[in-house]
């Protein structure tokens, strides 16, 4: 699934990245390796963006960027 559907509170696990170039580049320095556990932790109103919990740190990612990672 991509990380844009995933349900507020579950973990997963990050499977692959399908971005490329600077994007691709901006999300491992992030953190988001394959292998790594994330969490989605809040919504805002609107529904995007999101904030995720990953390596203990709570980051806030559009849509644009979650519809580019791949989690299981």
């Amino acid at each position: 699934m991509l990380l844009t559907q995933l349900p507020l509170g579950v973990i997963s696990e990050v499977v692959s990245l399908e971005a490329e170039g600077i994007k691709r580049r901006r999300l491992l320095d992030l953190g988001l390796i394959p292998g790594t556990q994330i969490i989605a932790k809040r919504r805002s109103p609107s529904g995007d963006p999101t904030a995720y919990l990953i390596r203990g740190t709570v980051i806030a990612l559009r849509s644009e960027e979650t519809n580019l990672i791949k989690v299981r």
